[in-house]
C-alpha cells in the first residue's frame, strides 16, 4: 500500500476529486494548508498598501491506495491539477505498513473500500 498526499491549488480540487473517484478511490482526505515553494509566496495590493504574502493557500489531498494503483491515481492528479504555471504543487508518495478498519478490525488492502 501507498499513501499519496497532493498539495494542489484550491481552484483544482474538484476536477481532482473528479479524476480520482472516476478511478474508484473511495476515500480521500482533504485538508487546506499554507506553504510556498518556487513562488516565494506573492505581493498584493489592499486599499493602496502593498502586501507580501509569504505563505499560499494550498489544498492538500491524502488518500492510501493499493500499491498497483500508485501510477493511475499519481497520473490523474497530475493531470487534472496542472495548470503549466509555478506553484502547480507536488505530488508524494510514501509507503504504508499497515492500515487497520477501526470499526471491523480488517488489515490490509481490503481497508482502501468503503
Amino acid at each position: 500500500m501507498k499513501q499519496i498526499q497532493a498539495i494542489i491549488r484550491p481552484e483544482k480540487l474538484d476536477p481532482v476529486k473528479d479524476a480520482l473517484v472516476a478511478l474508484g478511490i473511495n476515500g480521500m482526505t482533504v485538508t487546506a494548508v499554507q506553504g510556498f515553494g518556487q513562488q516565494m509566496g506573492h505581493t498584493e495590493v489592499y486599499r493602496g498598501v502593498k502586501l507580501e504574502a509569504r505563505l499560499l493557500s494550498k489544498v492538500m489531498i491524502t488518500t492510501v491506495v493499493s500499491d498497483g494503483s500508485v501510477d493511475a491515481v499519481t497520473e490523474a492528479i497530475r493531470a487534472s491539477a496542472r495548470t503549466g504555471e509555478i506553484g502547480d504543487g507536488k505530488i508524494i508518495v510514501t509507503n504504508v505498513e499497515q492500515s487497520i478498519r477501526i470499526r471491523t478490525g480488517e488489515t490490509g488492502d481490503i481497508t482502501l473500500t468503503s
